[in-house]
Order: structure tokens, then C-alpha cells, then sequence
């Protein structure tokens, strides 16, 4: 690949670094708000008068918003200015976190959730798109996306833990006053350092494109939601994911017909971005299963506490932390395909080795540090990759679209994961147990859902490995070092 002869020695400005902050802040802000709440809802339920089975929608609503809109938002941004739509993203973060730490009763709560998924929807792809037309395609820009996927994945880790302690320490209510202040500052920066370099596309708005497109991923996060309540052959459930199918369909022969379509066939086409997703969705959504597991074997099995399980998975964010730290290394060495394919190997090995998870606390707790460490690695190198792969190699103005579906990948991902893997798990100890209850029925159910959340790893890395065409790699990675001038 070969560089600008104008930058013959790529390094970080003072500003390009500025920016950096600003933007990994960000998206470090909306990994966190998906999981800080989690510990939290027991809490947040007791205060509020919310009953246990209406809890669930904390998470969902902020999920169908995010999910259902980011793709929409992320072409928004390439039509009307990225940095514009980040800086609403961020006014609107700011305020609903606030509204969700005074909230009086559920409903404030939950519209303050909504706030959270939309403000997710439109800053996520738009920082994204800001990230990857900031930094020249190479080197500088596969770190930077490094650092964005250590610190991603990082948010999600530690969301878990800093729920605990804010929750037990401060009160459920600074899970979402953390948001405000590093709003505050961002909003006070952003305006100045942050430029947006790209033109702006000059077109009308597909708006059947993005209803039905809404439509079907609203109908699909709800379907797969509805499993845990109500089974995989429930009406409701099979109506929903009906609905999805029909919507993707509509959609589909939408774009094909558009003059100004919402996402063009062609980059829904190619190799990268449509096997990069894949990458993206299974390793995200793999991830939350499996996390989700490992935290029912941890408090039904092993009896720990909300905040011991938590610290349980703190070495899952380190390792997460360090292979963003090289990912990019890795990539400019070998590749975004084979660091996809090494990435989803190690998180799929590592998953098998929980099939040797029993009742001794002491060898659990092990081997989810040492475990979680090596998946937490490799998951950061696939979300790198994926992202790498699916915005090298097109023109400015498609990155808004090719960012947008990667944050969509990533939403719907950390969505559907959890209740499908609940659901294989309940359904194999309803199955094959009398009382599904007790211990070695929950134990069972989490080794088999593990070993579904494995295959399905495996699996996605041999597609990769056998139809994603290989690109060379780019030139060593340079070292970062300031500019004179900034």
C-alpha cells in the first residue's frame, strides 16, 4: 500500500492526538453505558417501584434505539456533517445521563434510556467516520482504530465492575451521572479541535430505505429479546423475527431500485465489509453470551457476590486493553484477514477451555482470569480487523455508511447475544434435568451453551479463512512520535 509522498514519515500532530482523546472518549462512554446499568437494576428496581420482569427493558430500550438507528444516523452524518451529528450525539448523551441519575419514577428512567440509544446512534458512527477520514488508511489509522477497539471492548469489561462499585458505594444514580461531566468537557473541546475533512453528499434522504431498514432491526432485537420470556416457538417470537425478514426483504429491493439509496447494494456486496461484519456480529455477540454465562456459573454455581463477579472479569478488560494495544501491529504485519481469523481462534479456544469449569471455586476463578485474558486478546484483534477491513479502500464519502454498519454490527451483536445463548443453555437443562434448578442442571446448561458459543467462533473463522480475499499488508507500523509542530 503505498503512502503520500507528502507525509513520507506518518506521525501523530498535537491536534491529530487531541482528537484522538476526544473521540476514543466517546466511544469509550457508549460501551461503558451498555453494561455500567446491569449490576445496578436490582437497585434502580427497589427505589423506583420497577417489577423484576419489566427491568429487562433498562437494557432493551437502550439496545432497539441504538441498534435501530445507527446505520440510518451513520448516513445522516454523511449527508448533513459528521461533527454536526457527533455533537448532537453528545448534547443529548449529556442530557438524558442526566435525566436517568434525578429520575423520579420509571418512565423518566426509561425515556432516559431511549435518549442514551439514540445519542449512541448518532455519535458512534459519526466519531467512527471522524476516526477513519482523520488519519490516512495505514499505519496511523489501523492504531488509531487499535486503541478504539482496546477501549470499546475496555468500556464493556469495566462496565460490570464501576456498576458494582458506584452502586454499593454512591448509589445507583452515578451510573449515569458519570457520563455527564466527561460530556461536559468533550462539548467544551470538540467545536474546536475536531474537524470535519470530508464533503458532504449532496442528495435527498432515502426515507423508505430507513423505515423499513428501522423496521426490521426494531422487529429483529425485539424477536430475539422475547426468547428468554417467551421461547424460540412462541407466537410473539416468530411473528416478530417473521416481520424482520419481511423488512430486510422490503429494504433489500429498496436500495436496488433507489436512485439515492440508504445503503448501496454494492458495498453490502463486498467481501470485506459483508464477511468483516460477520467477523463483527459473532465475536461481539459471542462475547456478551459468554460473559453472560460465565456470570450465572459465578453467582448460581459458585455462590459469589454481584461485585467478586465483576472483579472476575477486570482481567478480561486487560487483555482486552493490550491486544488493542498491538492490533494494529499485528494487521500492518499480517493482515486484517488472518488477524480476524487468529483473533476469532483464540476467543474460541479459550471458550472450550470453560467445558472444564466445576464446583471448586478456586480452579473457576483461575481459569476465568486466565481465560478471559486470552479471549478478551483475541476478541480486540477481531474488532480491529473487522473494522480495519471494513473501511479500508472506500472513498470519504461511503465511510458514514461502511462506519454506520459496523456500529450497527456491534449493537445488534451485544443485542442478540445474550438471549440466544440463554436460551440454548435453558433449553438443554429443561431437556435433560428433572428440577433445572439445581446446580448440576445450571452447570450442564452453561457447558453446553459454551459449547454452542464455541462453534459458532470456529465456525465464522473458517468462512473467513476460506472466502475473504487476502490484501497485503501494509508497511511496518512507524513509531508514534510528536510533531514539531502541532
Amino acid at each position: 500500500m503505498s503512502t503520500k509522498t507528502s507525509l513520507p514519515t506518518p506521525s501523530l500532530t498535537g491536534r491529530q492526538r487531541l482528537v484522538l482523546t476526544l473521540l476514543l472518549g466517546a466511544q469509550f462512554m457508549f460501551a461503558l453505558d451498555f453494561s455500567i446499568v446491569t449490576v445496578a437494576l436490582p437497585a434502580m428496581g427497589r427505589e423506583l417501584g420497577i417489577a423484576d420482569g419489566d427491568l429487562q427493558w433498562v437494557i432493551t430500550l437502550f439496545a432497539l434505539s441504538a441498534a435501530g438507528l445507527v446505520l440510518l444516523m451513520g448516513r445522516i452524518g454523511d449527508y448533513y456533517g459528521r461533527k454536526r451529528m457527533f455533537l448532537i450525539g453528545m448534547v443529548i448523551l449529556t442530557i438524558a445521563s442526566a435525566a436517568g441519575g434525578i429520575a423520579t419514577d420509571p418512565a423518566i428512567l426509561f425515556g432516559a434510556r431511549v435518549g442514551q440509544g439514540l445519542a449512541t446512534a448518532i455519535t458512534m458512527p459519526a466519531a467512527l467516520s471522524l476516526l477513519t477520514t482523520s488519519f490516512e488508511e495505514g499505519p496511523l489509522r489501523n492504531k488509531a482504530l487499535g486503541l478504539n477497539g482496546a477501549l470499546l471492548s475496555l468500556g464493556f469489561a469495566v462496565g460490570a465492575v464501576l456498576g458494582g462499585v458506584l452502586t454499593d458505594v454512591f448509589g445507583w444514580r452515578f451510573t449515569f451521572f458519570i457520563n455527564v461531566p466527561v460530556g461536559i468537557i468533550i462539548l467544551a473541546l470538540a467545536p474546536f479541535v475536531i474537524k470535519d475533512l470530508s464533503e458532504r453528499i449532496q442528495q435527498k434522504l432515502d426515507v423508505p430505505g430507513a423505515i423499513t431498514l428501522t423496521l426490521g432491526l426494531l422487529a429483529l432485537v425485539l424477536g430475539v429479546t422475547s426468547v428468554e420470556r417467551e421461547g424460540w416457538a412462541s407466537p410473539t417470537t416468530l411473528g416478530l423475527l417473521g416481520l424482520a425478514i419481511v423488512a430486510f426483504v422490503v429494504f433489500w429491493n429498496i436500495e436496488a431500485r433507489s436512485s439515492h439509496p440508504l445503503a448501496a447494494v454494492t458495498i453490502l456486496k463486498r467481501p470485506s465489509v459483508f464477511l468483516g461484519n460477520l467477523g463483527g456480529l459473532v465475536t461481539f455477540s459471542m462475547e456478551s453470551g459468554k460473559v453472560f454465562l460465565l456470570t450465572i456459573y459465578l453467582q448460581r454455581v459458585l455462590e459469589s457476590s454481584a461485585f467478586a463477579t465483576g472483579l472476575a472479569f477486570g482481567v478480561l478488560g486487560a487483555g482486552a486493553f493490550t491486544g488493542g494495544l498491538v492490533a494494529a501491529t499485528i494487521i500492518n504485519k499480517i493482515g486484517a484477514k488472518a488477524t480476524l481469523v487468529l483473533g476469532l481462534g483464540l476467543q474460541g479456544l479459550s471458550t472450550l477451555s470453560f467445558l472444564f469449569l466445576g464446583l471448586n471455586a478456586g480452579l473457576g476463578f483461575t481459569q476465568i482470569l486466565v481465560a478471559t485474558a486470552i479471549g478478551g486478546f483475541g476478541h480486540v484483534l477481531v474488532i480491529v480487523a473487522y473494522t480495519v477491513a471494513v473501511t479500508s479502500g472506500l472513498p470519504d464519502s461511503e465511510q458514514g455508511l461502511a462506519s454506520g454498519l459496523a456500529g450497527q454490527t456491534q449493537q445488534v451483536a451485544f443485542t442478540i447475544g445474550t438471549p440466544i445463548v440463554s436460551a440454548i443453555a435453558l433449553a438443554f437443562t429443561t431437556t435433560n434435568f428433572a428440577d433445572p434448578s439445581t446446580v448440576q442442571a445450571i452447570l450442564g446448561g452453561v457447558h453446553f451453551g459454551l459449547i454452542i458459543n464455541a462453534v459458532i467462533i470456529l465456525g465464522a473463522a473458517a468462512v473467513i479463512l476460506a472466502f475473504l480475499p487476502s490484501k497485503k499488508a501494509v508497511s511496518p507500523e512507524p513509531e508514534l512520535v510528536p510533531a514539531e509542530s502541532a
